[in-house]
């Protein structure tokens, strides 16, 4: 009889220690999900606020010749004809 009952408080407390592990288990990856959400949500705000200067960039292209005239000059280093380059870098 001890030993049935010693036998019968093993198993309760292996089955208690098995509840306790997947719970840890489950909380853990509670705490991983909730970080890839606030990871991702960070990501989203950042695409949207490119997103954002991208649609301005666009309206200011399609409202202005001088504004694609500028990103022109700016990121494709053109120049108007009969305009002359002048560098601005100091030599050496």
């Amino acid at each position: 009889m001890k030993k049935q009952a010693t036998l019968k408080r093993l198993i309760i407390v292996f089955i208690f220690a098995i509840f306790i592990i997947n719970y840890i288990k489950q909380e853990l990856t509670m705490r991983r999900i909730q970080e890839d959400i606030v990871i991702s949500q960070e990501e989203l705000q950042e695409l949207k606020d490119k997103n954002s200067k991208l649609e301005s960039d666009l309206k200011k292209v399609n409202e202005s010749n001088e504004y694609l005239e500028k990103l022109a000059r700016e990121r494709l280093g053109m120049i108007k004809e009969g305009e002359k380059v002048v560098n601005s870098e100091k030599q050496n």
